[in-house]
């Protein structure tokens, strides 16, 4: 089920902003009892570095999981904007991933051609909504593909 994506974007757009602050907290303290689940999926923790600061930024981030693997959408929710965690991982792909109380260092592939061509139909499966940001904005969407080191 889930919501509908026009309904996720009005939720972003409206009240979100004071929703994702509240919502990495929670996560953080219950080591994702509160957090790790929503209508439209698996939410995971992913701490980038800061491009600019250098400092730690956790973002809560709908996912797919993918064999050990853990795939994200640069949507930003349809913005004309890359995300900021995306931008961090073009200047330094290794991040920290937390799934639940579970914390796994990653490196980050974005993807894009023939590759994220071929894994858009799960995604879209997934969740629907991913395509709907993708319709909001001119810039391209990248899949992330989040690898574990080791």
């Amino acid at each position: 089920m889930g919501l509908a994506p026009k309904v996720s974007v009005a939720l972003d757009r409206t009240v979100g902003r004071w929703i994702y602050p509240l919502h990495r907290r929670l996560y953080l303290l219950t080591g994702g009892t509160v957090g790790l689940r929503s209508p439209a999926g698996p939410i995971l923790l992913l701490t980038t570095t800061g491009r600019q600061s250098g400092q730690p930024r956790t973002t809560p981030l709908l996912y797919l999981p993918d064999g050990e693997d853990f795939v994200v959408v640069a949507s930003n929710g349809g913005r004309p904007d890359p995300p900021n965690w995306l931008r961090n991982l073009e200047t330094a792909p290794e991040a920290t991933v937390q799934v639940g109380r579970r914390k796994v260092a990653v490196r980050a592939r974005i993807l894009d051609g023939p590759e994220a061509a071929e894994l858009w139909p799960r995604l879209d499966r997934h969740y629907a909504g991913w395509r709907h940001y993708a319709s909001l904005t001119g810039r391209p969407i990248p899949p992330v593909v989040l690898s574990p080191l080791g």
